[in-house]
């Protein structure tokens, strides 16, 4: 649960990312937390989709991950539409792995990061409702394996180990086994997330989005200071 709220509070303080744009009108960005109310939601992410129906989509990826059902409904989307194809150009963690295992094809930038681990939720109750919880995360962890069964080829017992570490996996490591099809050489991958609500992440290559806020905001502290010495 703390790790849950960590992870929405971590990454809600920022503008909501554009899911497609005139200039790219092929492209859809999945740049945020898979989410309904604090980053990209599936309604939107599926209705932008829809308005590409016959067309060769390419689905750029920068995500943290998030939902777990919004996730699944863009990755059945994706099935449905059956040309998507996925750049993972900072982070693919979580929920956006398997966004991405349902792409007709993955490609991930030399640099960039890709994460599987178990489903987490937040539960009350009695030992009743505690086990009937447990119970769906473990159908849940269920169908995501399948999805990377399906895409890796990789065994059930392999899988599941490295969801239970909470594995990250360099972009060469995920095309060794099958999460990725080919390492783009020529896109630089850029990760600004925080990722500390997960327990292995790496740090990030660049700093945090609002790193700009606090430099403008010591860059006119400097100006002020210099102005009252100059007074």
């Amino acid at each position: 649960m703390k790790q849950l709220v960590q992870l929405i509070r971590n990454n809600a303080r920022r503008e909501p990312a554009r899911i497609a744009a005139e200039d790219t009108p092929d492209t859809l960005y999945l740049y945020d937390v898979i989410d309904p109310y604090w980053g990209v939601s599936a309604s939107d992410f599926n209705k932008a989709l829809a308005g590409m129906a016959g067309k060769k989509v390419t689905l750029r990826v920068n995500s943290p991950g998030g939902d777990v059902f919004d996730g699944r409904a863009m990755a059945a989307a994706i099935a449905q539409h059956g040309d998507v194809h996925a750049i993972i150009e900072g982070v693919a963690a979580s929920a956006a792995t398997y966004v991405t295992a349902a792409c007709a094809s993955v490609t991930i930038a030399s640099g960039a990061l890709y994460m599987i681990h178990n489903a987490w939720t937040m539960a009350y109750g009695n030992k009743a409702d505690l086990l009937q919880t447990a119970d769906l995360l473990d159908k849940i962890d269920g169908t995501i394996l399948n999805d990377y069964e399906r895409k890796t080829g990789q065994s059930r017992d392999q899988l599941a180990a490295w969801m239970d570490a909470e594995t990250w996996f360099s972009a060469e490591e995920a095309v060794e086994h099958g999460f990725a099809d080919s390492v783009a050489e020529n896109t630089t991958a850029k990760n600004a997330w925080d990722l500390s609500a997960y327990k292995n992440a790496p740090k990030p290559t660049t700093p945090p989005d609002n790193t700009a806020d606090w430099e403008a905001l010591r860059q006119r502290n400097q100006n002020r200071l210099r102005l009252h010495e100059l007074g």
